[in-house]
C-alpha cells in the first residue's frame, strides 16, 4: 500500500529551521514507510547532522528545507540546494538541486513541495532543477526506480514506487541512470585479469590503509578521487573539510584492510573503500541509538559483524584510465578488498553507484560475476 491523503484539503508549507518542523522533517519517513518491510530507518542523529549541521558542505552549498502539513499532520518534505562548486549545465545556466524528498501519494502535496523548491531556486538565479541529490553528488544520489523489494545498503536510498510518477508528472526528464551491482566476494577472477595482475605485480604494490599515517592516506584518497572523477558527469570535488568529515566516519567503521591502495614507485595511484553494511545491523533500532541502541550497534559491528558490505568509493588516477594498466589497477584493488571481506565472512557486496554509460567500469565489474542489482535515476527540468 502507498500512504495516501484525501485530495483538495489545504496544504501548509513550513520552512524547517528549528523546533517541531525539524523534528517532523527527520521523522516523516517513519510514516511514509510504515508498511514497507524493505525500508531501513536511518539513524536520526546522522540525518540531523547531515541535513542541518553539515558545516563543510554548507561552506559552498546553500540549503533550504520544507515540511508540508495537512490539518497539522506532516505529509511531505523536500530540500532545495544551490552549490557554488557545481559547474553550469551543458545547456547553460546554474543548476539547482532538490533532495530528501518524501511524501504521501498526493498531487497537491508534491505540487506544494516542488513549487517551494523551484521558487527558491529561481530567486537565486538557477536555470535548471536536478535531483534528487541528498544533499550532493558525493552523497546519497538518485531516485530508486528498480528493485523496491530488497532493503537498501548503507548510504543508499529507498523510495516509494509512486515517486517516479509524481516527479515525471511535473515535467522532469531522465538525465542519468545510476546502477548498483551485487557480487559475492568469493568470485573467480577471469584468467585474463589474473594474468594482467600477475604481470603488473612487478611494478604495482597493493597495501591497506597505513594505521600510522592515516591523515596522509585519507588525503591521498581525496586527491585520487577528485582526479579520477574530474571528467565525469556532474562532478563536484570533495573539499578537504568535507573529506575530513568522511575520514572520521571511516575511522570509526572500517578496519584498515577495508581500504586498499595501489602504488607505483611509492605513489598512490588507485584506491578502493568497502563499508560494512550498517543497514543490516540497525533495522530494529528504528533510527534511535538511545537508550541502548549504541551498545547494540557496537556489539553487532565489532563482535558479530555484518555479512554484507558496500564498495562506495573507488578511483584510478586519470593518467592510467585509458591505458592497459588502468583496468588492472581497478581489478587489483577490488581483489585486495574482497579478500579482506572474505576473512570477515562477508557473503554479499553491493558495488556502486556506477554511471550507466561508464562502460569501462561496468565491463570490469561484470567480468567478475556481478549482476545489476538496483537502478537509481537523476532527473532534470528547466526552471
Amino acid at each position: 500500500m502507498s500512504p495516501t491523503q484525501p485530495e483538495g484539503a489545504h496544504i501548509r508549507l513550513v520552512e524547517a529551521v528549528n523546533g517541531a518542523a525539524v523534528r517532523d522533517f527527520l521523522h516523516l519517513p517513519e510514516r511514509i514507510y510504515a508498511d514497507d518491510p524493505a525500508w531501513v530507518a536511518p539513524l536520526i542523529f546522522e540525518q540531523k547532522q547531515r541535513v542541518f549541521e553539515n558545516a563543510p558542505l554548507f561552506a559552498h552549498c546553500e540549503v533550504a528545507r520544507w515540511v508540508a502539513y495537512r490539518d497539522g499532520v506532516p505529509v511531505g518534505r523536500i530540500t532545495a540546494q544551490l552549490d557554488t562548486l557545481q559547474p553550469e549545465a551543458e545547456e547553460g545556466g546554474k543548476i539547482g538541486y532538490f533532495g530528501m524528498l518524501e511524501a504521501v501519494d498526493d498531487r497537491a502535496v508534491f505540487d506544494a513541495l516542488f513549487g517551494a523548491a523551484e521558487a527558491w531556486l529561481r530567486d537565486r538565479g538557477a536555470a535548471h532543477l536536478r535531483g534528487p541529490y541528498n544533499l550532493s553528488i558525493n552523497e546519497d544520489l538518485g531516485l530508486l526506480v528498480e528493485n523496491f523489494d530488497d532493503p537498501p545498503f548503507v548510504m543508499m536510498g529507498h523510495a516509494r514506487p509512486y515517486y517516479q510518477r509524481q516527479i515525471e508528472d511535473r515535467g522532469f526528464a531522465t538525465i542519468k541512470d545510476l546502477l548498483t551491482y551485487k557480487v559475492r566476494p568469493d568470485f573467480v577472477a577471469p584468467e585474463v585479469m589474473t594474468k594482467l595482475a600477475q604481470r603488473a605485480s612487478r611494478t604495482v604494490t597493493i597495501r591497506p590503509l597505513n594505521s600510522k599515517g592515516k591523515a596522509a592516506d585519507y588525503e591521498a584518497m581525496r586527491d585520487i578521487f577528485n582526479d579520477a572523477w574530474s571528467d565525469n558527469w556532474g562532478f563536484v570535488p570533495f573539499t578537504r573539510e568535507e573529506f575530513a568529515e568522511t575520514a572520521k566516519v571511516l575511522s570509526f567503521l572500517l578496519s584498515d584492510d577495508y581500504i586498499q591502495f595501489a602504488e607505483i614507485d611509492g605513489r598512490p595511484v588507485a584506491f578502493i573503500t568497502a563499508f560494512p553494511n550498517l543497514n543490516e545491523l540497525i533495522g530494529d533500532l528504528r533510527g534511535r541509538l538511545l537508550p541502548f541502541g549504541w551498545a547494540k550497534l557496537l556489539w553487532r559491528l565489532k563482535v558479530r559483524g555484518p555479512k554484507s558490505a558496500r564498495v562506495a568509493l573507488m578511483g584510478v588516477r586519470k593518467e592510467y584510465q585509458n591505458s592497459r594498466l588502468g583496468p588492472t589497477l581497478a581489478f587489483l584493488v577490488i581483489d585486495a578488498v574482497r579478500k579482506a571481506m572474505q576473512q570477515r565472512n562477508v557473503t554479499s557486496v553491493e558495488m556502486g553507484w556506477i554511471l550507466e554509460d561508464n562502460h569501462g567500469m561496468r565491463h570490469i565489474i561484470e567480468a567478475i560475476g556481478s549482476t545489476i542489482y538496483k537502478r537509481y535515476r537523476v532527473y532534470q527540468k528547466p526552471l
